[in-house]
């Protein structure tokens, strides 16, 4: 709460109610009334980079498709990484059932955001955009895998680990070619897509969105929607194909679907195996699911 009553004083808002939103798994957000009645939101990202990040990303793409407008940014002190002022859009997350027509909407959107071309393969910082090694979108892919063994080994059952790493070659190696540089969620999922009634009113949550291939967007929307209730998947390819072609989905959903959850091992390896341990195991049965390996 402290560092949420030093932004409000840093903003000079005038607020009657603080309210903690939720499911908020990196950055701190909360709900603001004010005193004029209007209602805003306060987003302390993990780190300083996420907050330029987030704010290079909200000013490109706010006349694209429904984002939060930047309300006011402030860079932050040595207690305080900083914080954006964002406005509030009329919906909720689509975390219930989601119909045919909405699942359109989202393919629509999400092809929408594909399109914006981004300056490389790289990310917004502190530092303006930093191109990839070589603005090489495979050489990063395999570098973060190299990167992420040593954390992963320590907390995977050795033969899934080995499994992990010899299955790894065979479904990177059968990747189509990238289709960017173009921006990329990285979080694209229910709990991200606000919707009223029947239809998509806001995408949010770009802190970690960045110039990459399209390929990497679809894991989450396979994971928390196609999977839940298949009839959504053709709906979403259908729209997405009114704004650009799709990839193979039958190619690079396999490997993404692996890379991810090998990714979220050493993410829950560097913020808490104990209170990320749900999210860990889901992980870990999405690996065993991936290589074929199931423990006794």
């Amino acid at each position: 709460m402290c560092s949420i009553l030093n932004v409000i004083e840093k903003l000079k808002l005038n607020v009657l109610n603080i309210e903690d939103v939720p499911d908020s798994f990196s950055s701190a957000v909360y709900k603001l009334t004010l005193m004029s009645g209007e209602n805003v939101y306060v987003k302390i990202p993990f780190n300083k980079d996420k907050l330029i990040r987030e704010f290079q990303v909200l000013e490109t793409l706010k006349d694209v498709i429904p984002v939060p407008k930047v309300l006011d940014i402030w860079h932050g002190d040595e207690s305080t990484t900083g914080a954006l002022l964002l406005s509030a859009i009329q919906g909720v997350p689509c975390t219930k059932d989601i119909d045919e027509k909405l699942s359109f909407q989202i393919g629509m959107y999400h092809a929408m955001l594909h399109e914006v071309k981004a300056p490389g393969y790289g990310y917004h910082g502190l530092n303006g955009f930093k191109l990839l090694d070589q603005n090489n979108w495979r050489l990063h892919i395999k570098n973060n895998f190299e990167n992420w063994k040593e954390p992963c080994k320590e907390l995977l059952d050795p033969e899934l680990y080995e499994r992990c790493i010899l299955h790894f070659d065979g479904v990177f190696s059968a990747l189509p070619d990238p289709d960017g540089p173009c921006f990329v969620h990285m979080d694209f999922r229910p709990g991200n897509i606000l919707v009223n009634s029947d239809k998509v009113t806001g995408i949010i949550d770009f802190e970690s969105a960045r110039g990459g291939s399209s390929e990497i967007d679809f894991t989450k929307m396979n994971r928390y929607i196609w999977e839940v209730n298949p009839k959504t998947k053709s709906p979403y390819i259908e729209g997405y194909r009114t704004i650009r072609p799709i990839l193979n989905l039958d190619i690079v959903l396999p490997f993404y679907n692996f890379y991810d959850a090998f990714s979220a091992v050493v993410w829950c390896k560097n913020r808490g195996v104990e209170k990320n341990q749900s999210f860990l195991q889901e992980s870990i049965i999405v690996l065993q699911k991936s290589v074929g390996y199931e423990l006794l």
